[in-house]
């Protein structure tokens, strides 16, 4: 089983940083519209997306908002973070097959409260900044090692609901 690796908010450090990376599919954005509600044809609808300026289909934004989640309930500081606070400002859209690596870097510390301010980047495979923001987490107490969950398996049915 792998394993998620805490840092305890004594070992972070003003600029450290990590990246994290997937690439976006179709089923990434059915799914997430299933589970969002957000069904804009823009992202599901390729004729309809291609009257827009897109001329295709993109991804929704909050998934990139979501991969910066991901990022750091898994990698800095990982599990046992607790979400304070998020911005984003989607500057340019992602599409099927782009490659969103997501960079986080330490800003801020404050101990009293073990919170954590980060600045998150976003850029596809092509060094094109898809989003920018910034978070702020509590980070964990203590760090360690904790087994990754087992996520369910999830198909996508291609017929109209």
């Amino acid at each position: 089983m792998s394993q998620l690796h805490a840092i305890a908010f004594s070992d972070l450090s003003v600029d450290q940083q990590v990246d994290y990376s997937k690439t976006l599919t179709a089923d990434d954005i059915a799914l997430f519209a299933a589970t969002s509600g957000d069904v804009n044809p823009v992202h599901l609808d390729a004729d309809y997306a291609a009257t827009t300026p897109f001329g295709e289909p993109i991804g929704h934004g909050m998934w990139l908002g979501a991969l910066v989640s991901a990022a750091i309930a898994t990698r800095l500081p990982g599990p046992g973070s607790v979400y304070r606070a998020q911005s984003l400002q989607f500057k340019q859209p992602i599409k099927i097959g782009d490659t969103a690596t997501v960079t986080l870097t330490i800003t801020g510390l404050k101990a009293r409260v073990r919170l954590v301010t980060i600045a998150c980047g976003v850029h596809n495979q092509d060094g094109v900044l898809l989003a920018k923001g910034e978070a702020e987490v509590i980070a964990p107490a203590e760090g360690g090692a904790v087994p990754a969950p087992k996520l369910p398996q999830v198909s996508v049915s291609r017929e109209a609901q």
